[in-house]
């Protein structure tokens, strides 16, 4: 409990110091008094100016980098165990392949942006149903016919994707396409961020209390059926769980890869392996991480690096040496 602590304060001032970067300058003592403005312990902040770059612009943002590093990194986190693989990721089921396809599709048929997004989040959503529809075809291995129906899911979105850039105007609907396929937080609003993030917390949340199930569930199907577990109801709920709220990252920001993979690794190199200690870690975590590579693409050059390039390049490097001490991560 004493790590998950300092952790979360970790990223609570890492989160005010993010308020203060970006190409106006702010001050933490400027933070700190409009702060306190809100809580009511204040005075009014003298510019307008800086009320609406934090409320309306960075705090959002903040937001954003949160919730999507802590639903991607707890996902992948709950695939490992579940599937006991180090390799699985949030994409294993094709959610990742459909919210992206679906989101390609809303740019070409739709001109709202809430549309888009909702085509997002519906069709990443069908992704995984036509992997757990797969998965019914042979009851005796579930499992393994699962991860095969979101190979075939997250390939056949994947197709279509290609089909929908191909269709898709070169000038201005294919250029935003591949933008938002590479993953960025600029296009993050106030509202959208309020509305998203309660059932992208309610899902974390419903991850942390389903922690001590994936303990379970790491022994295998057998020995988890005998501790008188629901082998398919809890395995049901983490999937559906898991896939909301990483349909959730790709409606927010497109997508992201390589956090729900690199993230639990290091957690689990740190922390050991009993699930109950490390999905709230791999949360928090996962945010701090976001959030750290978040701040680097807006401020390492004068222009914005998608933040889906930036955590592929270092999460590569940090995969190769989690690989490398793979077995002590398990163990």
């Amino acid at each position: 409990m004493k790590i998950i602590l300092i952790l979360f304060v970790i990223l609570i001032l890492l989160s005010l110091f993010s308020l203060t970067l970006g190409q106006y300058d702010l001050s933490i003592k400027q933070i700190i008094d409009f702060l306190l403005y809100k809580l009511g312990f204040g005075e009014v902040p003298n510019s307008q100016l800086i009320q609406n770059i934090i409320v309306e612009i960075r705090f959002p943002r903040i937001m954003a980098s949160i919730l999507i590093g802590a639903s991607l990194a707890i996902s992948g986190v709950a695939f490992q165990s579940m599937f006991r693989n180090p390799l699985v990721s949030p994409g294993i089921l094709g959610v990742l392949s459909g919210a992206s396809f679906g989101a390609a599709l809303g740019m070409i048929i739709f001109k709202n942006f809430i549309l888009i997004q909702a085509s997002s989040f519906i069709f990443g959503v069908i992704a995984v149903s036509i992997a757990l529809f797969i998965s019914m075809f042979n009851k005796q291995n579930q499992v393994i016919l699962l991860i095969l129906g979101g190979v075939v899911s997250s390939a056949f979105f994947s197709s279509l994707l290609s089909i929908t850039k191909y269709m898709a105007d070169p000038y201005n609907q294919l250029p935003a396409i591949v933008y938002w396929l590479m993953g960025s937080l600029a296009l993050i609003d106030k509202g959208t961020i309020y509305i998203v993030s309660i059932p992208i917390l309610l899902g974390i949340f419903l991850m942390i209390f389903l922690s001590k199930y994936l303990n379970i569930l790491s022994l295998g199907d057998e020995e988890a059926r005998s501790l008188g577990i629901n082998v398919k109801l809890v395995r049901f709920t983490i999937i559906i769980t898991a896939t909301f709220i990483s349909a959730f990252t790709v409606v927010l920001a497109g997508m992201i890869g390589w956090v729900g993979l690199v993230i639990p690794h290091i957690a689990r190199l740190l922390f050991g392996s009993n699930n109950i200690i490390i999905v709230p870690i791999t949360a928090l975590l996962g945010a701090i991480y976001l959030l750290i590579i978040d701040n680097i693409s807006r401020m390492l050059f004068t222009v914005e690096i998608p933040i889906g390039i930036l955590t592929s390049l270092i999460g590569i490097p940090f995969f190769a040496y989690a690989l490398k001490n793979v077995k002590k991560g398990w163990a």
